[in-house]
């Protein structure tokens, strides 16, 4: 069953969004297995993440590589909010 993940830490900035991507691509997680759709939006440093997955085990997965990317870069990911998905339209 696919997931949506929402991420609203409490303080991320384009810097610290735009390190951690590029060390995804550098660890060849920049476009995860599983992952289905990719949004990063916000302002300052109020920057929140919204994800699509295939399931919970592809999302498990990709944050044994994400997670330590994250701390490192110094960023709260806070407690996701993760739901089943309804529906979804591309395009």
């Amino acid at each position: 069953m696919a997931i949506s993940v929402y991420i609203s830490p409490a303080s991320a900035t384009a810097a610290q969004y735009d390190e951690i991507i590029r060390r995804l691509d550098a660890a060849g997680a920049g476009k995860p297995a599983g992952r289905l759709y990719h949004a990063c939006f916000g302002f300052g440093d109020k920057l929140q993440v919204f994800d699509i997955w295939e399931s919970q085990q592809a999302f498990d997965k990709f944050g044994e590589t994400m997670i330590p990317i994250v701390q490192e870069v110094g960023v709260d990911l806070g407690q996701p909010m993760v739901e089943p998905v309804h529906n979804l339209i591309q395009g």
